[in-house]
């Protein structure tokens, strides 16, 4: 199947459905908790739909409500099962961490870990190393790979781990563990040089609604977890996703759009709020109205580059340099090596489909500065299955000259199901054939 987007502007109202990386944490931590855990607004998205079967597979029971809009989950009381079967996790990177972290805690038996080729693609050697260091097993299948299949079993032992920071995901999937150990035991994590720190702060922020204690310093390099703690089970909402909020605001900025969207937090700790700020710093005209969770954009309006520090928000590279392309002048993103890690190399990625737009794209090893205010051309681009860079390009095409087609839509529901429905309800025109 491919997607068409052509020129056009968005008008009325939209709601983003709910936060990919909220609905995984609160699954995982209901699953690790004593007693039921309602969560509200989760999103059924392919990465919330494999964190539900890590769940299941781990022994928890799971109730959905699709007209409630609940997912229900009966806790294991930190005390997971070992899996009849292998756990795929699909192509969510945030589930393979947080489940490689709480396969630790088997002690009679093995888990075996792998996901989609993507996930097979992408190295989780610092993670196993820093559990290895705790005392947990953890095998690497394949020669020379530091990528899953993973077989791990535990069981973790207090002490120190190391972390390079690179990828937060791995910070966060020793947390919960850690959390879990027998009373007296202590376990500190050092990282080098984090990066993504707004994700690790959603993942203490969702530890501590569970109960659960993690004393950390400011600048987000040491983390002290006593063992000894439960998590307890808890009703939650899910807030809606500023990853995904940033596509649609993006798409009204860039054409001569009136658009609000509603349903959000503005308190929330998801770093990707941040495309906000940035956009109107580019000169966008944007009305935020925190007291009614909205906001409203007047797009069309020139837009000038600026530089964008990567490090927090790496998943908002596709959708900003989209933006980037429209502005006149050049947008500089920095600190980028973790984004070339993701579903897909992104920098190399977001080059090659804005180039064959007539879009001009320097890079670097850490770097990519967009020369915009060129006129863009439609052209036939390639996703690489990854939903980003399906929704970014979806997005370009409606500022666009001629037509832009692009591979693979479908990928978009990994964290925004229903993405060109949504869309088109406020005027897109997008298609589907």
């Amino acid at each position: 199947m491919y997607a068409y987007s052509h020129r056009g502007a968005l008008s009325g109202q939209i709601a983003v459905p709910g936060s990919k990386s909220h609905t995984i944490r609160a699954v995982l931590f209901g699953m690790l908790a004593d007693g039921t855990t309602v969560i509200h607004n989760p999103l059924p998205s392919k990465d919330g739909l494999a964190a539900l079967a890590a769940a299941q597979s781990f022994g928890a029971q799971v109730v959905v409500d699709e007209d409630a809009n609940t997912w229900t989950v009966t806790g294991l009381n930190g005390r997971p099962k070992v899996p009849e079967n292998i756990i795929d996790t699909m192509n969510s990177g945030t589930t393979t961490s947080f489940v490689t972290g709480i396969c630790t805690l088997l002690t009679d038996g093995y888990a075996v870990i792998t996901g989609d080729e993507q996930i097979r693609r992408r190295p989780w050697r610092h993670e196993t190393d820093a559990l290895t260091e705790l005392g947990g097993t953890c095998i690497h299948t394949r020669p020379n790979c530091d990528c899953p299949p993973l077989v791990i079993q535990g069981p973790l032992h207090g002490g120190v781990c190391h972390l390079p920071g690179f990828n937060s995901q791995h910070i966060s999937g020793i947390l919960a563990p850690a959390a879990l150990l027998p009373a007296g035991e202590t376990v500190e994590i050092i990282v080098e040089n984090p990066l993504e720190a707004s994700y690790v702060q959603l993942t203490l922020d969702w530890l501590r609604r569970f109960g659960v204690t993690v004393d950390s310093t400011p600048d987000y390099k040491h983390y002290y977890v006593k063992g000894g703690q439960k998590l307890i089970a808890c009703d939650c909402l899910v807030a809606s996703d500023w990853s995904g909020v940033a596509f649609p605001l993006v798409a009204a900025v860039c054409t001569p759009s009136e658009l609000t969207i509603t349903g959000l937090n503005f308190e929330d700790s998801q770093g990707d709020k941040a495309v906000v700020d940035i956009l109107i710093s580019m000169g966008a005209d944007i009305t935020k109205d925190p007291a009614n969770h909205s906001m409203t954009i007047r797009g069309g309006k020139p837009l000038h580059g600026v530089e964008i520090d990567m490090n927090p928000i790496p998943d908002s590279l596709p959708a900003l340099s989209v933006a980037a392309a429209y502005a006149n002048g050049d947008t500089h993103f920095i600190n980028l090596a973790h984004v070339r890690v993701k579903e897909t190399d992104r920098v190399a990625v977001m080059q090659e489909v804005l180039t064959a737009c007539g879009a001009s794209v320097d890079i670097t090893a850490d770097s990519m500065t967009v020369h915009g205010g060129r006129a863009l051309t439609g052209a036939s681009v390639n996703s690489h299955d990854d939903h980003r860079v399906a929704m970014a390009m979806a997005v370009c095409g409606l500022f666009s000259d001629g037509e832009m087609e692009i591979s693979n839509p479908e990928c978009a529901a990994v964290s925004f199901p229903g993405f060109f429905d949504i869309m088109n309800k406020a005027g897109a025109g997008f298609e589907l054939r």
